[in-house]
């Protein structure tokens, strides 16, 4: 086991950064009608900002570093900016002269859906060549999300692995949801890849198999047989699933009361960064789907992705409040 390593380093958070920006809208209009905007806010979005803030937040300690691409505009300093406020260092993120930042406008009906329109802008682009490998401090690097990067997508992705892979860096991998044929284009990279952490949809578009709940250990098993090095998590709202060389296990979620969810946004995002800080600390799987539960937890207590979350002797605490599902396979 790479245990011995892992005081030193830190981990690396690689891919999407997106500025989100959110409109507070009085009700969703027809095609060619209006409605008023009553409020605007902006925040750092995407698995870069997400994850890494989460991480910072959860160990303090912790050296986490972002890697990805910004545009020269307001919207690049902003998410530079937001980073550097939450500890996260941002050597690895790079401007792009006359660039666009990502962006994604959230239109938010009050007590309802939010739809979502994004812009890809400079993370598009990014690719092996845009990760200094040489300068990275990690001894972890984690990549997201695959088929929301065209260039990751279209095979930098897995040169981005295969390098990280190169230099000994332990590697991982998040998806986004999506209702395509595009996932195969994932499969090449399993075997670059440490640990896979997807949710049910992801996993069982992955194997083409039912993701239900009684299926998520299977579903998992099969995946890590496709290569994954070290385990395969997959996360659903009733539970979690690890599988590794050392077996399946699968952990119920908290049954939070009512009223208790605020909202969603950045959930998956906060299991991962449980998940990640679990494997970096070199955790049993159980331990591992425990990080990744009380991270989740705290991130459903707020409504935006990051300002929910505590540091991880905390988040414990916080859940302690909350009993465990009750599960019928």
């Amino acid at each position: 086991m790479p245990g011995s390593e892992l005081t030193m380093g830190g981990i690396a958070v690689a891919g999407t950064i997106l500025a989100d920006k959110l409109n507070e809208i009085e009700a969703y209009p027809q095609a060619g009608e209006l409605t008023k905007i009553r409020r605007v806010s902006r925040a750092a979005g995407g698995c870069v900002p997400n994850t890494a803030i989460d991480l910072k937040k959860l160990d303090p300690s912790l050296d986490v570093e972002a890697v990805g691409l910004v545009g020269d505009d307001a919207d690049g300093e902003f998410l530079i900016g937001t980073l550097r406020e939450n500890g996260v260092c941002t050597d690895g993120v790079k401007s792009v002269r006359g660039g666009r930042s990502g962006f994604t406008e959230v239109m938010s009906v009050a007590g309802g859906q939010r739809t979502f329109f994004s812009f890809a802008g400079a993370n598009a682009d990014f690719s092996a060549a845009d990760v200094d490998f040489d300068a990275m401090r990690g001894t972890m690097l984690h990549l997201g999300y695959f088929l929301l990067l065209d260039a990751v997508d279209q095979g930098e992705g897995l040169k981005i692995l295969r390098k990280a892979k190169e230099k000994g860096i332990r590697t991982s991998i998040d998806l986004v949801s999506e209702n395509s044929e595009r996932y195969k284009k994932v499969l090449p990279c399993l075997g670059y890849v440490d640990n896979l952490i997807v949710n049910e949809t992801e996993a069982g578009r992955l194997t083409g198999m039912r993701p239900s709940l009684g299926n998520l250990p299977r579903i998992a098993e099969k995946l890590l047989k496709e290569g994954v090095k070290e385990r395969v998590i997959v996360h659903c709202p009733e539970a979690g699933v690890c599988a590794s060389e050392r077996g399946t296990q699968l952990q119920a979620s908290f049954a939070l009361p009512q009223g208790f969810i605020q909202g969603t946004t950045g959930a998956g995002d906060a299991f991962c960064a449980g998940a990640l800080l679990g494997i970096y600390r070199d955790k049993s799987d159980g331990e591992i789907l425990q990080y990744a539960s009380w991270a989740a937890v705290c991130a459903l207590s707020e409504t935006d992705a990051t300002g929910g979350m505590r540091a991880l002797a905390e988040a414990r605490a916080f859940c302690s409040n909350f009993e465990r599902r009750k599960l019928c396979l």
